[in-house]
């Protein structure tokens, strides 16, 4: 039987058991808003919001880690609207966010590949994780054009270039492959949520999430409450994770 990663063991629950780290796919936007008859950016925007109330919610219910599906590798697909609508929106809550954070003890990161994003947006994005850097109440993650085929992919190219330079010896360890991965120094996930009822990773830290629980809800994203993260943590915190011990 494999060996349990060291990501996993050192993956532990928070108070009375609870995730210390979640992650969550942020699903349903789009919907929410064309349910009400208005066009999906609303909902996008309304999304942004909800993001803020989790933000703020985490630290008093245990959680250290928050980690958050914002844009994937797959969303370039959708209309050219709604990708520049959403390209503003990423850069809007950067800009109106940053002092909050700064003063609320949150650290940001961002994870994915940034060539092709907009270099005013990149920009925005170095500058908050250089000013939060110091940060420990929360570390707050956001995935934007993410993948996790096409992080694995980078991963590896970054491990060969490694061994080729003697940097890691071979053959390399799942340690080695895990240093060359966008989240390099963060703990694994304990728990991935998913809203708007869909039971899909959608490509989701395919590598980070092995040894995490799932929880799938119904609920649209901008109507996911801190309520209902405190009730999901609460079950969550019931479950006995053995990873693969017995």
């Amino acid at each position: 039987m494999a060996a349990v990663p060291a990501e996993a063991q050192e993956s532990a629950a928070g108070p009375a058991g609870r995730p210390r780290h979640v992650a969550i796919i942020m699903d349903g936007n789009g919907r929410w808003a064309t349910e009400r008859g208005w066009p999906r950016l609303v909902g996008h925007r309304r999304g942004a919001e909800r993001v803020k109330q989790i933000v703020r919610a985490c630290p008093d219910l245990g959680v250290d880690w928050l980690t958050v599906y914002a844009f994937s590798t797959e969303n370039w697909k959708r209309s050219t609207e709604e990708v520049l609508g959403l390209m503003a929106i990423f850069a809007r809550y950067i800009r109106r966010e940053a002092d909050a954070m700064a003063a609320e003890g949150v650290r940001m990161r961002f994870i994915g590949g940034r060539e092709r994003l907009d270099p005013k947006l990149q920009q925005l994005m170095s500058g908050i994780e250089a000013r939060t850097a110091g940060n420990t109440r929360l570390n707050l993650t956001v995935a934007i054009n993410y993948g996790g085929r096409d992080e694995l992919t980078r991963a590896a190219s970054r491990l060969a270039q490694r061994l080729t330079s003697g940097e890691v010896a071979a053959p390399p360890t799942e340690a080695d492959l895990a240093a060359c991965l966008d989240t390099a120094g963060h703990p694994d996930p304990d728990l991935v949520i998913r809203t708007s009822g869909e039971t899909r990773t959608s490509n989701f830290l395919p590598f980070q999430a092995a040894y995490a629980e799932y929880e799938f809800t119904p609920v649209l994203w901008p109507d996911f409450t801190p309520v209902l993260l405190a009730e999901i943590l609460d079950r969550t915190s019931l479950r006995q994770r053995r990873f693969g011990t017995a």
